[in-house]
């Protein structure tokens, strides 16, 4: 048996592809469907043409391998492989990865076009979260303030401080529902893209307006939460509020006001986040999108503002409180710690005053501070002055002349002056006063004491900035330094912020204020002239030209004011003069005394009593005399002077002295009858019988009477009345004292006072027993 000989190979190279690998056991053809089919049509035996590409292919025929020990079948059956040829089987492969790669296109963009399909619908969704928010925002706030206000300011008794409690809401509510009706105002649909942009513009519109709403809430919501909480203490009060909240809103499940106010509070936070959301879904390449990053930055900007605003009045509020404590509250906040901050800002003042430190210049805070100064000092000024217009003009309006009748029926000139009188003090003046306690008096009063807060933040300021300087120098800072910078920086930074409006504020008022007082001047003389215009034809100065009764009323007032002066000077001076009281006979003899050793001009006399309390003080009553020794006590004090009491010398305070005027008319007439000129030397007031005396005629010419009241002090004393007629029995005492007298009145034997004794002329008739 023929053993065919191994086929010499045909020398061909296979491609390399990791799609057409040959194994060793075998041939492994992979062609295409149509190499498939014509396979399958070999098979079968038919030999129909082949396409001429077909043809043109390369024919090879792979055996397979045996070993040569194993006998070869020559009948075998030969297996016939086509294989393409290698340009054929690459642009195949080509084709393939064409396809691959515009299928992998195909999908990507799909992907692209549903996820820009999934974003634009995120969007949407923010932008409609972000209205119907604000939307149920504004509808909570109107429940609130409309419903739930109202039917609290119908309980009986009404909560106190409600309207603190919903300050400044209306502010809010009116930002929101503009922001809501900019809006639908051009009535864009949330998924048009032109809604964004109106958005956008109708928030940055908006935007001062609504942090000077939110700011003032949010600063004021801390008093909201202490109004709140003081509800609370009131056990029937809260449940009463708790029954309105539940009645006004059944749809929400609110337990407490705060659930309501705190909304404002959220809202603003949640700007920011809302507009955030927004702009994450939306592609940059959206023509809104550069005013949607700027709406949402303003937006936390505004956060930023009303937190910074915040600060700044909590740290305003915290210094400019006034404290009245007092000594024993004082001491009770000392501390070491106190002691040796106060000790170090002295000594820092003390530096920067004697040059030894640098002192830091501010210009601008020191022109403020100056101007602030100046205004503070024109408006005490002006409210004094207004004071005392005031005082002045209610003194006449008590002056109620109506009120007497002076009898002046005949006289038409006085009787129209008194009707105008009465007509300026019953109606126009009164209305005048009313004006001006309204318009300028009590605005000044209230300006006056928003004096006090920012006196208070410069005090505060100076002593944050000795603190200050001390550790300016250090490279570190502990945390209680860093917070002293940080007071003294925010302190600084308020008063250069918040002082010039303030300023500028008071100034404005200033200035509203004198206008004010000019106009009602206006007016009241509008007032006068129409009065006086009814009365013009019953004056005797109606025909007068006018600068004829210009002069008149000139020359009229000028009369008038210095009869006043005259007046008034007369009045002031009796009012002044010193009242000269009769004085006993100690006081006299003290007094006589004292002028004889001292001098008149050194007589003082006691006005209230004196207790000594330190050495060589003298104990003294009211009314007594001393003379004046030394206006100086041995240690320099002018307020201790050393006085001579009869005798007894010691310091009194010189407040309690006052200068005697002794009586410039003379003393009362001796109640006796002059004696011949031979002799004068017969004692005053002597009731002795003298064989040498003139016999009185039957008739006596004088009689002897009381000048003055005098009570009795004793049993040896007797009372009298002025121009009672009196008896003299003894013109002197048991003692040869000839200051007091015995006399007889009414039945009843006495002692008084020589000087009070007088003698009164009289014509006909004795009316008292004869004299001695």
């Amino acid at each position: 048996m023929e053993v065919p000989s191994r086929p010499h190979p045909s020398p061909f190279k296979l491609h390399k592809s990791a799609s057409t690998p040959l194994r060793h056991s075998g041939a492994i053809r992979k062609v295409t469907k149509k190499n498939q089919t014509k396979e399958s049509l070999l098979e079968s035996g038919n030999k129909e043409k082949i396409s001429s590409e077909e043809e043109t292919a390369e024919n090879f025929v792979f055996e397979p391998t045996t070993d040569s020990s194993e006998p070869v079948n020559a009948g075998a059956p030969r297996i016939s492989l086509r294989l393409p040829s290698e340009d054929s089987f690459s642009e195949e492969s080509s084709v393939s990865e064409e396809r691959l790669a515009e299928e992998a296109k195909k999908k990507n963009e799909e992907e692209a076009a549903a996820a820009k399909e999934r974003q634009a619908q995120r969007q949407m969704m923010a932008i409609e979260e972000f209205v119907q928010s604000e939307k149920s925002y504004l509808r909570m706030l109107k429940i609130c303030t409309v419903n739930i206000r109202n039917s609290l300011g119908n309980l009986q008794p009404p909560p106190p401080n409600l309207d603190s409690l919903f300050l400044y809401i209306e502010e809010v509510m009116d930002v929101s529902s503009r922001l809501l009706s900019m809006l639908e105002q051009k009535q864009f649909r949330p998924e048009n893209p032109d809604f964004l942009e109106n958005l956008c513009v109708s928030f940055l519109s908006l935007s001062s307006e609504i942090e000077a709403a939110y700011k003032e809430y949010l600063w004021n919501y801390n008093h909201v939460s202490l109004i709140e909480n003081g509800y609370k203490q009131n056990e029937a009060l809260w449940n009463d509020i708790i029954k309105v909240i539940k009645s006004a809103a059944p749809e929400v499940n609110a337990t407490s006001l705060s659930f309501f106010l705190v909304m404002p509070v959220q809202r603003i936070a949640r700007y920011p986040l809302l507009l955030q959301t927004i702009q994450k879904h939306t592609d940059p390449s959206h023509p809104a999108y550069a005013l949607l990053e700027q709406t949402a930055n303003t937006s936390i900007a505004l956060n930023c503002h009303i937190n910074e605003y915040k600060r700044f009045r909590e740290v305003a509020d915290k210094y400019k409180k006034t404290e009245n404590l007092t000594i024993i509250d004082k001491i009770n906040r000392l501390s070491t710690h106190s002691i040796a901050k106060k000790t170090s800002r002295f000594s820092q003042y003390i530096k920067h005053e004697t040059g030894m430190a640098p002192k830091l210049v501010d210009e601008e805070f020191d022109a403020l501070e100056g101007f602030f100064n100046i205004l503070e000092y024109g408006i005490l000024v002006l409210l004094e002055n207004v004071e005392t217009y005031l005082f002045h003009l209610q003194r006449f309006l008590e002056c109620k002349t109506e009120e007497f009748d002076f009898d002046m029926d005949g006289e038409k000139a006085p009787v129209c002056y008194k009707e105008i009188n009465t007509a300026l003090r019953q109606w126009i003046l009164p209305m005048f006063e009313k004006r001006m306690r309204g318009l300028i008096y009590k605005p000044l009063c209230e300006l006056r004491d928003l004096l006090v807060g920012p006196k208070n933040l410069i005090k505060k300021r100076l002593h944050k900035l000795l603190d200050y300087k001390v550790i300016e120098g250090k490279s570190k800072l502990s945390y209680e330094e860093q917070a002293v910078a940080n007071a003294y920086k925010t302190i600084n930074t308020l008063l250069l912020n918040e002082l010039p409006r303030f300023n500028g504020l008071a100034l404005q008022m200033i200035w509203g204020m004198l206008g004010t007082f000019s106009c009602l001047h206006r007016d009241l003389a509008a007032d006068m002239e129409q009065l006086f215009q009814s009365f013009a034809l019953q004056l005797p100065h109606s025909s007068y030209h006018p600068k004829e009764f210009q002069e008149w009323v000139e020359s009229a007032v000028l009369e008038g004011a210095r009869k006043l002066d005259i007046l008034c000077q007369s009045v002031e001076e009796t009012l002044n003069a010193p009242v000269v009281q009769p004085l006993s006979p100690s006081s006299q003899h003290r007094l006589k005394q004292l002028t004889d050793k001292h001098g008149s001009g050194k007589i003082f006399q006691v006005t209230n009593t004196v207790v000594g309390t330190r050495d060589f003080d003298l104990n003294l009553t009211k009314g007594e005399f001393v003379a004046l020794v030394s206006e100086i006590d041995t240690r320099g004090d002018k307020r201790r002077w050393l006085v001579d009491a009869g005798g007894r010398r010691g310091y009194v305070p010189s407040s309690k002295l006052i200068r005697y005027h002794q009586a410039a008319e003379d003393p009362p007439p001796s109640p006796f009858l002059p004696m011949p000129g031979g002799m004068t030397g017969f004692r005053r007031h002597s009731c002795i019988p003298d064989p040498q005396l003139i016999h009185v005629t039957s008739q006596p010419l004088f009689q002897v009477v009381a000048a003055y009241d005098f009570t009795a002090r004793g049993n040896h004393e007797v009372s009298v009345r002025a121009g009672e007629p009196v008896r003299v029995l003894e013109s002197q005492d048991k003692r040869g004292n000839s200051e007091w007298s015995l006399v007889e009145a009414r039945g009843q034997r006495g002692y008084v006072p020589s000087n009070y004794l007088t003698r009164m002329p009289v014509v006909t008739g004795s009316l008292a027993p004869p004299f001695h």
